[in-house]
């Protein structure tokens, strides 16, 4: 691959403090391989054998996006949240979504100040590098809808002024599967705005034991230092786009998202939206892997996260119990995946 005209380099001090990517070096994406790793290793110390959950989530982190952990209480969505805050060494809120939550209890309020005879805003929990916005969706349609130019736009509106949220900025939501009475679904113009869905699914048994051990004497929590600077996720962020996709590729990933929109058991497809947030996501996860260009299994392994809380299965397919995750498994099975003649000549650029 050409060179690239931010470069990055990082350094590993013994003591694992703070690693700052703001330096020039020769192989950015081998470093960037070596950062994940260093993360993944910490947050390992806290959450085991997740860690496919970790790197999706770093993903959403590398390419700008937020994250819809999806699965039934206990299962250690918060403590997720709460260790990449705490690794990455960013401000985190957690916001406890109930039916009585207001708009402005999250975007923040202006109070009246007597003594100064002026409006003061006061800025709600929104206002955060890492938001951690919990069980989501027991909370109303209107408290939701307050989120989407949060999430969109990373700023906030009050009063008619607009106010900018922190760098970085992102939102992990946790909505338990299994309960309804309560609850309001998440309309599909929210669901769009999340990068990626995430099940982190139970342990196996020697996993719950190691848990069982780790959490003994206290909570491991309390030791995590800051790894990552907003200066070395800003230079990733960067990173992330210049990472090469092949013509080839790029036409494997249409195929896949177009199929979405003709499948007799998909209702509605796939939006553009959901097209570039595929190619982003795919883009992230070579990087994190330390390269400097995507492969077909990528884009496999991405397109379930990515697209099934993007489409709607039609009436005839939920009858018959099928899944949104099967439905993207069979486009999967269903769409040509082009050969290493294609695109293989992008690893020589």
């Amino acid at each position: 691959m050409g060179a690239h005209p931010a470069t990055i380099g990082v350094s590993f001090p013994p003591d694992r403090t703070l690693i700052n990517m703001a330096e020039p070096s020769l192989d950015e994406f081998d470093s960037i391989k070596q950062v994940v790793q260093v993360l993944r290793d910490q947050i390992g110390q806290v959450i085991v054998g997740k860690a496919g959950a970790v790197e999706l989530m770093v993903v959403a982190l590398f390419c700008e996006g937020h994250v819809l952990l999806e699965d039934v209480p206990g299962i250690g969505k918060t403590t997720l949240a709460k260790t990449l805050a705490r690794s990455l060494g960013c401000s985190f809120r957690r916001i406890q979504f109930t039916p009585d939550v207001l708009p402005s209890d999250i975007t923040g309020v202006n109070v009246f100040n007597q003594k100064t005879g002026e409006f003061e805003y006061r800025t709600g929990p929104i206002h955060a590098q890492i938001v951690l916005a919990d069980e989501i969706n027991r909370a109303g349609p209107r408290t939701q809808s307050a989120l989407l130019e949060a999430m969109e736009e990373r700023q906030v509106t009050v009063d008619g002024e607009t106010r900018a949220l922190p760098y970085p900025f992102l939102v992990l939501a946790t909505q338990n599967p299994v309960e309804l009475e309560g609850t309001f679904p998440l309309p599909e113009a929210q669901l769009d705005r999340f990068l990626l869905r995430v099940a982190i699914g139970y342990p196996d048994r020697e996993e719950e034991r190691a848990i069982l051990h780790r959490f003994r004497t206290g909570n491991p929590l309390a030791d995590l230092q800051p790894l990552l600077s907003t200066d070395a996720i800003h230079a990733a962020n960067q990173l992330c786009r210049q990472v090469f996709v092949h013509t080839a590729i790029e036409d494997y990933l249409l195929d896949l998202v177009r199929a979405s929109r003709s499948s007799p058991a998909i209702e509605l497809g796939v939006s553009p939206r959901g097209t570039m947030a595929l190619y982003r996501a795919s883009q992230a996860l070579a990087l994190v892997r330390g390269r400097s260009f995507v492969l077909p299994d990528d884009v496999k392994q991405l397109a379930i996260p990515v697209l099934t809380h993007r489409l709607i299965l039609a009436s005839d397919a939920r009858l018959r119990g099928q899944s949104a995750v099967a439905a993207v498994g069979k486009l999967i099975e269903a769409t040509p995946v082009p050969v290493e003649e294609r695109w293989s000549q992008s690893q020589q650029r």
